[in-house]
């Protein structure tokens, strides 16, 4: 060990002795800083962060000031290690190591050791940027960014020891300056050659070094990449001992391959088993854990137990999700799965590949007088597919039914006999969050909740897309936080001519504008008193229709409509704000019940209550006493502004427009929602972009809460902490001086001090 020491005393009296060490030092700092002190000035300004670690440092969509270095830390090693072995054999002094006590291997282990204690210079380069954000950021996410540190210096040391190899191949110093330059950026994108093909993608997406180190920046530090580094240095400093011997005596090209092989094979080996999803250990180093699934995701793969769970996702080549998909982006899809694998390693995921008509197609085919083959064959020349790869309609429609998944990409899931679908979405996130995933995942394991919509009466619609029907929020599957999409089955039922389901979540009835039939009637107050869940929505004008329904739960629609003084919508449009009951109902309505937000009702009517009577009955929804009333007779909307006319029997006050009934029956608590508005979450409310309202997280919290909150899952997560700067205009003034001149300008003089000091010596 003491050998070791001095060689790399000696190997770095020498770098630092020579400018290139100081040079790039100070073109590493200089190129940080122009990106750092350019985002200083929008953060003085304020606004809503979140993530301000993970944005400034680790986020290369963001900021991302450590991960965008990442990629170009390679030019910075080969111009230290050109010389580091090849100067010794150009010099001729590699014979006297050959003839020195000092062993090869120690010689070699002193230069990486210097190496090493090279590139903790640049990671102090870079934690000069750290020790800024430290500064403005109070609540600084110092895990995340040590292990980022720590992926920057893995990644360094394997460059280090690649650099060292190459050095020790040639003579001359810009030979192996240019090689190792080579070498090092033919390994940072070698990760993007032949991702179509199976073993070609496998092959070099292993070779690719930054990729592993860009995960780690993420915050997740890995056992699989920590030993894949190690293992890659281990190698290259095992071929320079090797080079350095085999100089020394006369072996066979055969045994010089072989030695060379033997340590490939050694290194491949360990880097196999170590990257086998039950050899891996990992620590999430994030504040809030964006790398893990959540707890109550975990708890649905713990449920699951040792049994396999296949994911099979089928993809049209004739829709454009395909190119989402494609099997040149299989590793980044392979990814998305590692936070499942890392809990439940026997998730076997496979791919399909077919071809089927898309909606519009036929019409398009009519139009241009073509046969689907001949669409599909021209299709295939312009986007350079080959058929061959993709099955027939006729061949996966023996295979699986994909009927009503819109021709998308979409994901099956089977478990223990079991299967259900989990869709990808045409949004810009395309994939399925892990609100969608839980829930796909916790349908294979437990019994699952059906929303039951009547249909009696000219009820509004779940298979319509107007502004009065339901489609968007229950049952569309091109919308990720639709119910269908949420872990609910939706259905239907005609109670003129069925009886309701048993076992259901709740059933609906929304808006009928027909009196109900003694039959119809019989069959509901039969649910009623079997403890079934009910939802009552019922507009104004239809009180005669929706009261001979609420009689037996002692609640009724008053007379009037309310309408509500506004200045930019149009009277009728009321917007209730969240009750102290609508906390009991859900707790996840606390913080919003504390903001008072709103929920948008357009002509909404009053409800009325009888109190101690079967059903414990909470408001939901209060409208404000100073802005809304109930406005009796006839009147007209678009005409003069409407006022408070009590002759006529308005009435001004705090009104409920949605009511919350339990009660106990057997071991069952039966849940009843009352509401004098249907359209809450119609299709129109659902998608109101010009007044914040809470129209769809509250009704999904309603459904939520006839499921037992078992259904949507639970996946959030605790808000950052790092989302505030303490930063001012003098401040960001300060840093940009000390960033742009004061730090670069020591390190110059710094440098200079030394080198003239050396060559006075």
């Amino acid at each position: 060990m003491k050998k070791i020491i001095q060689i790399a005393r000696l190997e770095l009296s020498l770098l630092f002795y020579s400018p290139i060490a100081w040079l790039l030092m100070i073109i590493l700092f200089v190129q940080m800083s122009v990106d750092f002190t350019a985002a200083l000035p929008p953060l003085e300004k304020g606004g809503n962060f979140s993530f301000l670690t993970r944005d400034l440092f680790t986020n290369p969509n963001a900021l991302g000031l450590l991960s965008r270095i990442l990629d170009s830390l390679y030019l910075y090693i080969p111009l230290i290690t050109m010389g580091i072995i090849s100067r010794e054999i150009s010099s001729g002094s590699i014979k006297l190591l050959y003839s020195s006590p000092v062993k090869l291997s120690q010689v070699v282990y002193g230069k990486f050791a210097a190496m090493l204690v090279y590139n903790l210079v640049i990671i102090g380069v870079m934690t000069l940027f750290v020790l800024a954000g430290i500064t403005f950021i109070p609540a600084f996410d110092y895990p995340h960014i040590l292990v980022a540190l720590f992926a920057a210096f893995l990644l360094l040391t394997a460059y280090a020891a690649i650099g060292i190899f190459v050095s020790s191949l040639t003579t001359y110093q810009a030979v192996a300056a240019i090689s190792t330059f080579v070498l090092l950026a033919f390994m940072n994108y070698i990760g993007k050659v032949g991702q179509e093909y199976d073993v070609i993608r496998d092959l070099t997406h292993s070779l690719s070094m930054p990729t592993r180190a860009a995960r780690m920046m993420a915050g997740l530090l890995n056992s699989r990449d920590v030993i894949y580094y190690f293992a890659i240095t281990g190698m290259f400093l095992a071929f320079t001992i090797t080079k350095l011997k085999l100089e020394r005596k006369s072996t066979s090209v055969l045994q010089q391959v072989f030695r060379y092989t033997g340590i490939v094979v050694i290194g491949l080996a360990i880097t196999y088993v170590s990257s086998r999803q039950p050899m891996i250990a990992y620590y999430d180093a994030t504040g809030t854990k964006v790398n893990t699934i959540t707890r109550a995701s975990q708890e649905i793969l713990k449920k699951m137990g040792d049994e396999p769970v296949e994911l099979t996702t089928y993809i049209n080549g004739m829709d454009g999700s395909y190119w989402e998909i494609t099997p040149a982006k299989r590793i980044s899809n392979i990814s998305r799965w590692e936070p499942y694998l890392r809990f439940k390693p026997n998730l076997k995921l496979k791919w399909v590949y077919y071809y089927d008509s898309i909606p519009g197609m036929t019409a398009s085919l009519k139009e241009y007088n073509k046969t689907f083959d001949e669409a599909v064959v021209q299709l295939a020349k312009m986007q350079k597919l080959n058929l061959r790869d993709f099955k027939r309609p006729e061949q996966i429609k023996k295979e699986i039914d994909l009927a009503g998944e819109n021709a998308r990409a979409v994901m099956q899931l089977k478990y223990k006999g079991k299967t259900t679908f989990l869709r990808t979405f045409p949004d810009p996130q395309f994939w399925p969050n892990e609100e969608e995933t839980g829930a796909a995942l916790k349908r294979l394991i437990q019994p699952i909740p059906k929303i039951v919509f009547a249909t009696d009466g000219y009820q509004r619609s779940i298979d319509k897309l107007g502004d009065r029907d339901y489609q968007m929020l229950i049952n569309d599957k091109l919308n990720r936080s639709s119910m269908i999409n949420q872990g609910f089955d939706i259905d239907t039922v005609a109670l003129e001519k069925s009886a309701i389901p048993a076992d259901i979540a709740a059933l609906v009835i929304a808006d009928p504008k027909v009196t109900f039939s003694a039959a119809a009637k019989a069959r509901l107050q039969q649910y009623i008193a079997a403890g079934g869940n009910l939802m009552i929505v019922g507009e104004p004008g239809k009180q005669q229709v929706i009261n001979p329904l609420l009689e037996s739960l002692g609640v009724k629609m008053g007379n009037g409509m309310l309408v509500q003084h506004s200045k930019d919508f149009s009277y009728d449009l009321v917007t209730p704000a969240l009750a102290p009951g609508s906390v009991a109902m859900d707790p996840k309505l606390q913080h919003f019940f504390q903001q008072r937000a709103i929920v948008a009702m357009p002509s909404a009517g009053t409800l009325s209550y009888e109190e101690g009577g079967a059903f414990a009955i909470h408001p939901l929804l209060m409208t404000d006493a100073q802005s809304s009333w109930v406005k009796k007779g006839k009147f007209v909307l678009d005409s003069a502004a409407l006022t408070v006319d009590s002759k006529s029997g308005d009435e001004q006050g705090s009104f409920p427009t949605a009511l919350m009934l339990t009660r106990q029956v057997s071991s069952k608590e039966q849940r009843i929602i009352v509401a004098a508005d249907a359209d809450f979450f119609s299709n129109a409310e659902a998608g109101r972009r010009n007044l914040g309202t809470l129209n769809s997280y509250f009704a999904t919290r309603i459904f939520s809460w006839f499921s037992y909150g078992e259904f949507p899952v639970d996946a959030s997560r605790p808000f950052p902490k790092d989302n505030s700067t303490t930063l001012t205009k003098g401040s960001v003034k300060t840093m940009q001086v000390l960033y742009y001149g004061i730090i670069p300008g020591i390190m110059f003089l710094s440098g200079m001090m030394i080198l003239i000091r050396r060559k006075r010596k």
